[in-house]
């Protein structure tokens, strides 16, 4: 129990120095007073969608927590997993809520710091997306931890259990709260993509291509709605997002450590990588910064050397760990983290030279935008389509070579331990490369406050710089996420076959596991798998086109209707935007995420548990490829706008531009809306399958 302790000093670390940085925000000055209007009206529309979300969301758990209730007293489940879905489902919804709470309150900040130097600017905003990445490690550490002990507590004395009995009790368990994480992190995802997507789609299509006026002018109806999405999006939704991943991944691991013939030490040990990570983080933190006034490749250098640096404290405190907790006859072990974090930048790579202005994908893209929105989308497509070669090279390498290297082609389970600790390690400096992630709202933000208070164009400068290296660290964020998601939805995927056979056991009832691409249900489960990604984009994608239409038409008839408006005498009805935003995206989302739930359990009650295996393997494989494809095309459409913008192909205002802008709002919901929530969603399946288990194995027509 020792090593637990030095788990909770490592999440009480994390969770103390983010109230130091809160702090320190907070003390910086907040700008004139246009600026801090401007951004109190971003934080009152974060604030009440969030509070809407609230209510929807707690209908939902309220629901599942009674069901699994229940389940639980019909014995099915343990007792503690309705409450432990409770919450892995409140620490999730609080990170998302705490670095919203942080990035609005730090946007205006962050413009003013940028009006002295591009350095203060870049570090307000850092530290802005470092209280997000920190909270995340430091909560799910707290949550892992006390759960852990809880259980090992409730197995040992009232069971009582122990050795391996006891390890597969306790992670079994614990792998439930992971759903109640998981569920929380898909509305918040979806629903916040679902919003900040429709209100970019209406601003850019009405302002920018039918009323010619720049981003974020205050004379359009929807800015302070596209303000608002970028902080329920991009910062609560991936708050949310990357907890759950983060747990997903070392609980997982836990459990396979009782299959490698690991017992406790093999379950503590990833939980002591992440304990680590957060040290690694906190010392990276300190090495971001820059000159007083530097370029992009500069500002882009500043940040990579705080993960790079987190990347080699973790290579190297994992050595340790293994050593001394494993000992030396499992270094295999360590060189599965060594090739999870490899595996981590590796996909960041290939991410940034198929989204970036810097290489020759995009600007090929850039170059179509000449003949029209038409070629412009058929190339991004393309781009996307030819992207994920890359991340699926580079995970499959992950998974043969951690698989190889921990032993896995002698001792089976060892190897499977490898590849989940491989995910661990992809995600060990979460920490810190969240916070690289989250720190672009705040420099979005900032720089639609420098354009609404009429700030020197110098100022808008800076903040464009910073949110340009936003967009290339958010893209890069992305494939970094995909690629940690497939290697837990992996390691998932063996934890509820484990978990089958257990429960098998404990109610008695006889289960085939003899899973073969021969079977008609696997095969079925395949199929069915493969095509609820594509379905679950179709919804998603639908929902954003919707809400837009809405948002056009509002801000259309404000054009019309306001007079004045567009000459700049008179104000806009922003609040109405906001309120249409916010209704559309908590209704759109919720057919989409009931069938993350639904699906899973509808398919094992008809198929069986090897048809849900087939499910589970099918949405894998074709979510992965779509979210990369996704993301990809998203983001170098985006970056193909901002090249032409500084003054390529005509500039702003030419034809390529009004073609580029169209083919950005095309891409915003492929990589903010369907291609992110597709992590959660391969996730979240397996978590309900592991959750129901019970009750497939009783009542499904196949055993």
């Amino acid at each position: 129990m020792d090593a637990i302790i030095f788990v909770f000093l490592g999440a009480f670390l994390a969770i103390a120095f983010c109230g130091f940085l809160i702090r320190w925000i907070f003390r910086q000055p907040a700008g004139n007073e246009t600026m801090q209007k401007i951004s109190g009206y971003i934080f009152q529309g974060a604030k009440g969608y969030l509070k809407q979300q609230y209510k929807v969301v707690s209908i939902f758990f309220v629901l599942v927590f009674l069901v699994l209730l229940a389940m639980a007293l019909k014995g099915f489940l343990v007792i503690f997993v309705p409450f432990a879905f409770l919450t892995g489902g409140l620490f999730s919804g609080f990170c998302g809520w705490l670095g919203m709470y942080v990035a609005t309150k730090s946007n205006s900040r962050t413009t003013q710091a940028a009006s002295i130097s591009l350095n203060r600017g870049l570090r307000l905003a850092f530290s802005a997306g470092t209280v997000m990445g920190l909270m995340v490690v430091g909560l799910g550490l707290l949550e892992m931890a006390t759960w852990f002990v809880i259980l090992k507590w409730y197995y040992t004395v009232h069971q009582p259990l122990s050795g391996d009995a006891l390890l597969t009790a306790v992670t079994s368990t614990m792998l439930c709260f992971g759903m109640g994480a998981s569920s929380y992190a898909l509305f918040a995802r979806l629903g916040g993509g679902i919003y900040t997507k429709a209100a970019d789609v209406g601003a850019d299509l009405v302002g920018k291509v039918e009323a010619g006026i720049p981003e974020d002018d205050p004379r359009n109806p929807a800015v302070i709605a596209d303000l608002v999405g970028d902080n329920v999006g991009d910062v609560a939704g991936m708050g949310a997002d990357l907890y759950e991943s983060y747990v997903d991944s070392i609980v997982a691991t836990m459990a396979l450590a009782a299959a490698a013939g690991l017992g406790l030490k093999g379950a503590i040990t990833p939980l002591l990588m992440a304990t680590c990570g957060v040290a690694a983080s906190l010392i990276g933190f300190f090495f971001v910064k820059t000159k007083e006034e530097a370029t992009q490749k500069d500002l882009l250098r500043a940040l990579r050397r705080g993960v790079w640096t987190a990347s080699g404290l973790v290579i190297l405190f994992s050595f340790l760990i293994v050593y001394y907790v494993l000992g030396k006859k499992y270094l295999g072990v360590f060189g599965s983290v060594v090739i999870g974090l490899l595996t981590g930048v590796v996909i960041g790579q290939f991410t940034e030279f198929f989204t970036s202005a810097g290489y020759r994908p995009t600007r090929d893209l850039a170059r179509s935008s000449k003949t029209g929105p038409a070629t412009l989308i058929i190339e991004g497509i393309a781009l996307g389509m030819l992207s994920p070669v890359g991340a699926v090279l580079a995970v499959g390498c992950a998974i043969l070579g951690s698989f190889a290297i921990s032993g896995g082609f002698n001792d089976f389970g060892m190897g499977l331990y490898g590849v989940g600790i491989s995910a661990v390690g992809m995600l060990s400096t979460l920490g810190i490369t969240l916070a690289t992630d989250a720190y672009g709202p705040v420099a979005d933000n900032a720089g639609g406050v420098a354009q609404m208070a009429q700030l020197p164009k110098e100022v808008r400068r800076r903040t464009d710089q910073l949110d340009s290296l936003g967009n290339t660290t958010a893209a890069t964020g992305k494939g970094f996420a995909i690629g940690s998601a497939a290697l837990t939805a992996l390691a998932l995927i063996v934890a509820y076959r484990d978990h089958i056979i257990n429960e098998a056991l404990r109610l008695g009832i006889k289960v085939s596991m003899d899973v073969s691409l021969f079977d008609p249900n696997v095969i079925v489960g395949i199929f069915i798998g493969a095509m609820l990604p594509f379905i679950f984009c179709a919804l998603s994608l639908r929902a954003v086109s919707r809400a837009a239409a809405a948002i056009i038409e509002e801000v259309r008839r404000q054009f019309r209707q306001i007079k004045g408006l567009l000459e700049g005498k008179a104000e806009a009805d922003y609040s109405t935007c906001v309120a249409l935003t916010t209704k559309a995206a908590q209704h759109q989302m919720i057919i989409p995420s009931l069938l993350a739930i639904i699906a899973p359990i509808a398919t094992g009650m008809l198929l069986g548990v090897r048809g849900e295996i087939g499910l589970l393997v099918g949405a894998l494989a074709s979510g992965f490829v779509l979210a990369v494809f996704m993301a990809n095309s998203g983001g170098a459409w985006d970056n193909a706008k901002k090249y032409i913008e500084e003054g390529n192909h005509g500039g702003k205002g030419s034809d390529s531009h009004r073609a580029a802008v169209c083919g950005d709002t095309v891409g915003d919901p492929f990589k903010d809306t369907a291609g992110p929530s597709l992590n959660i969603l391969i996730k979240l399946m397996s978590m309900v399958s592991i959750v129901f288990s019970g009750l497939i194995i009783s009542y499904s027509l196949f055993k």
